[in-house]
């Protein structure tokens, strides 16, 4: 996916869901940070212990993901490479699972992987569109906050490692 595709994506997330108007090609971040990271006070499954109120400050790479889904298993990889080269630089994945069980699949699932970074349960609110996300239509989908909480960029499917560690490493060098 293109930078103004993903942009346009990130936009019509944002806007959708917060019912803003004006989201254009050229402009900058929906300013909906809190709303974004309000999103993400979740439970977690899991090794890793989540603290959303860790988030605003960090640059964090959202991926909504089922473990019945072949390309977000295969997402995985890309996820914990990305968390390990760009964690201890202000960086944080969060996978949030979208599965409808409240759980009881994606624990066992989040234990066996060992992810370093936390898994989140969806709750029916999420499911339904009805979080700062919106619907999310596709699995896997990956949203990019920046420090303020607000979504910079968006993909559906599998997206390279490559292009998503550019807009990482922008984003972890503004202030």
């Amino acid at each position: 996916m293109t930078p103004v595709r993903a942009r346009a994506l990130a936009c019509a997330v944002a806007v959708g869901v917060l019912s803003l108007s004006g989201c254009h090609r050229n402009s900058g971040p929906v300013d909906a940070g809190p709303a974004f990271h309000r999103a993400l006070w979740l439970p977690s499954v899991g090794p890793v212990r989540y603290d959303p109120r860790q988030l605003p400050g960090r640059v964090v790479l959202v991926s909504f993901l089922a473990t019945w889904c072949f390309p977000c298993l295969a997402d995985l990889p890309t996820l914990k490479n990305l968390q390990e080269a760009y964690g201890a630089r202000g960086f944080q994945v969060v996978a949030v699972g979208m599965d409808l069980d409240e759980g009881r699949v994606l624990a066992p699932f989040a234990d066996h992987y060992a992810f370093p970074y936390p898994v989140l349960v969806s709750d029916e609110a999420m499911r339904a569109g009805q979080s700062a996300f919106g619907r999310i239509r596709a699995l896997p989908s990956t949203v990019l906050l920046d420090k303020r909480g607000r979504a910079v960029a968006a993909w559906q499917g599998v997206e390279g490692q490559a292009d998503v560690a550019k807009a990482i490493e922008k984003l972890l060098k503004e202030d």
